[in-house]
């Protein structure tokens, strides 16, 4: 048990269940971390994945404010380079020609090695889940187009082995809208953070795992605002979160 650790984790709001509105943001727990460099490192790469999901809806014209915790407002509006740890020329593949597959690729390396650096096994078994869910999601769409989805698939070898996505994929496939995709995704997401996340061992884990729950958290609101026709619907606390599980299951 890490004692340490013991005042972060205390010290933090209580997350509640999906669709509480968190009483902390991103920006605000890594500023919390300052004097705890590994801890912070280990919060910043999950952040860092919701910045860059920030990034592209911003680009492409589907989110108007955006609220980094990691890039700088520039880097998410694409008036200043990325971190060089995602720009970096891919040696593996030079021949990918679509750059937000490369952005990708090389945040999930980066993150991988954020994990080993820290001793954060939460974090490795999280790549390996995102890694594995995105290419999950590419193959299906690659059937549906006629593409072939080796083209597109990232860091194929960190994925997570022997989890079958096949239920969650297919409710995501089927679903009415992009934001209704969007909320299957993020319940399967959230399911899964509740069967890997290290409750009162007060290790580093319990730490990540909160900055995860954290940034779903802010997601699912961010659907909220995005079709608040449909607010009723997503409910808030336990009923959404085990309406989600028993249709992810």
């Amino acid at each position: 048990m890490a004692i340490g650790n013991y005042f972060y984790i205390t010290a933090l709001p209580n997350l509640g269940d999906l669709g509480e509105k968190p009483g902390i943001k991103p920006a605000e727990m890594l500023a919390f971390l300052s004097d705890r460099p590994v801890l912070k490192s280990t919060a910043s790469v999950i952040f860092l994945q919701d910045d860059l999901l920030q990034r592209e809806a911003f680009l492409a014209g589907e989110e108007k404010v955006v609220e980094p915790a990691v890039l700088t407002m520039g880097q998410v509006q694409n008036q200043a380079p990325l971190p060089a740890e995602l720009v970096e020329v891919s040696t593996q593949e030079p021949s990918r020609s679509i750059f937000a597959d490369i952005t990708w690729e090389l945040y999930f390396r980066f993150a991988v090695r954020v994990a080993s650096e820290a001793g954060s096994e939460f974090l490795a078994r999280w790549v390996r889940y995102e890694v594995g869910l995105r290419n999950a999601m590419v193959v299906e769409r690659s059937k549906r187009l006629g593409l072939d989805p080796s083209r597109y698939l990232v860091a194929k070898e960190l994925g997570e082995e022997g989890v079958d996505f096949r239920t969650v994929i297919g409710e995501w496939s089927s679903a009415e809208t992009p934001l209704a995709g969007h909320r299957v995704l993020t319940l399967a997401r959230w399911r899964w953070l509740g069967e890997n996340e290290g409750w009162f061992s007060f290790e580093n884990d319990e730490l990540a795992a909160y900055a995860a729950k954290l940034i779903l958290l802010h997601q699912w609101h961010r659907l909220i605002e995005a079709d608040s026709g449909e607010t009723s619907s997503l409910g808030t606390a336990g009923e959404s979160s085990e309406n989600g599980e028993r249709t992810t299951q």
